[in-house]
């Protein structure tokens, strides 16, 4: 059903130039697109490729290396030593000096050459390093989707709000209206003065200029939510989940069992921890000798003249096989001070994973307190609505039935008005604060 499912959103944004249709979208299906199509996440994912790649070149190190090698040369000055030939001569005088060449006005060879590690240390702690690296790698990705999980809900609930936001002033525009033209029609009988009527023109007025900045930061909250979708910021979209439905719970001995790896930081300190040791003992194992073993077989000629150069009898055929090693005596302390290094690099990273823990504890903390006040504050809002309506109605009555002024009533909707947007921003204060309690407790997103 994913798979479907982002197939159907990548396909209608696709085909938005031919003609889009709204996308009917709850908050899991924002974040599973986003998994899909958000750019941070696709680059992550292009990093723990290179890292399976790194892998897969650190393996071939080990596998034999065979190599091809020919040529063809025209010694146009060939290469000359002088001779004593008195040596071979003795009735020569002693000193007389000959220029000779050993070397052919035409030679060639090929051969092939085949090298195979037999024991290196940095090449087995290197496998080691390249899969931890690849296990760095992956986490990095896992920290990337819960930093998108949490971008997306944000941005979702923002959106949810700034949809109640323009309902509401909608609908205190539509009672300010209703009052304005009731107000006319009891002035015109003489019930009412001109000042209530300017009254009311003047918050209705206030009200129009409010409802086009909330119809702008609409446009802005869905724009934002599609950018961390990775979704075409003019692709029309309907956020079908509702504010009324969503669960906002504080919750119960979450320190219990608490395991620190559940965040996935502490988990890449750890990680980066494995691989300051790989360091060090890639460092110890250079004190080891490397051993290499070696095998060659070629043929190679030379002859006097050209036509003579590819003539078969004249190619002979050598071989080698051997092995190597380097032993390393002394560099002068070079790997000493490096694994003093390492040394010092795991104590860095094992007081940042101290550190990490203490923030988790106070973030955990931290949040848990602030959502038990914003759970407070919006049990209080939504008693101040309640009332702020039940008031407003009562004002109404009156003023209607004539025993209550007009300024009561354009001070009462305001009222009203008023404690409904701090009822919306108590609401979406609780959201944000759960959802970044759910991330200091590491329980936001599960791969």
């Amino acid at each position: 059903m994913r798979g479907i499912l982002i197939t159907l959103l990548c396909l209608t944004t696709s085909l938005s130039t031919i003609g889009q249709e709204k996308l009917s979208l709850t908050l899991d299906d924002c974040i599973i697109y986003a998994l899909e199509n958000n750019e941070q996440i696709k680059i992550k994912q292009l990093d723990k490729e290179i890292a399976e790649a790194e892998i897969r070149k650190t393996i071939s190190l080990g596998l034999p290396q065979a190599n091809v090698n020919g040529g063809l040369n025209y010694n146009f000055e060939p290469q000359k030593s002088l001779i004593d030939i008195s040596t071979f001569d003795p009735s020569v005088p002693s000193g007389t000096e000959q220029e000779v060449s050993f070397v052919q006005n035409y030679d060639g060879n090929i051969g092939l050459s085949v090298d195979q590690l037999i024991f290196d240390g940095s090449y087995f702690v290197g496998l080691q390093a390249a899969r931890t690296y690849k296990e760095l790698s992956t986490k990095e990705h896992i920290k990337s989707q819960i930093d998108i999980v949490e971008a997306v809900s944000k941005a979702y609930f923002n959106a949810l709000i700034a949809d109640e936001n323009l309902l509401l002033l909608e609908k205190n525009i539509s009672r300010i209206d209703t009052l304005l033209i009731e107000t006319q029609e009891m002035y015109n009988a003489g019930f009412a003065e001109k000042v209530d009527i300017d009254r009311i023109k003047v918050n209705y007025n206030n009200l129009k200029v409010e409802l086009n900045r909330t119809r702008q930061f609409k446009d802005i909250s869905r724009k934002l939510l599609k950018f961390q979708m990775g979704m075409d910021l003019y692709q029309p979209i309907l956020l079908i989940d509702k504010l009324e439905d969503i669960q906002i719970e504080l919750p119960s001995n979450s320190k219990e069992n608490f395991d620190y790896n559940q965040r996935i930081e502490f988990s890449q300190l750890l990680t980066n921890r494995s691989l300051a040791y790989l360091d060090m003992k890639n460092n110890k194992v250079q004190y080891l000798p490397k051993i290499y073993a070696r095998f060659g077989y070629g043929w190679n000629t030379a002859s006097p003249t050209s036509n003579q150069l590819f003539e078969s009898r004249r190619w002979l055929d050598n071989g080698v096989l051997g092995v190597t090693a380097s032993i390393p005596i002394f560099d002068g302390f070079l790997k000493n001070n490096k694994i003093q290094q390492n040394k010092l690099q795991v104590r860095q990273i094992e007081n940042q994973m101290s550190f990490l823990q203490k923030n988790i504890d106070l973030e955990i903390e931290q949040s848990e307190i602030n959502l038990a006040s914003q759970l407070e504050t919006l049990e209080v809002q939504k008693q101040n609505v309640d009332l702020a309506r039940e008031v407003y109605d009562i004002t109404k009555l009156k003023y209607e039935e004539g025993i209550g002024s007009n300024l009561e009533v354009t001070e009462a909707d305001t009222a009203l008005k008023e404690a409904q947007t701090n009822y919306l921003t108590a609401l979406y204060q609780a959201i944000i604060t759960q959802i970044e309690l759910k991330k200091a407790q590491g329980t936001l997103y599960k791969n």
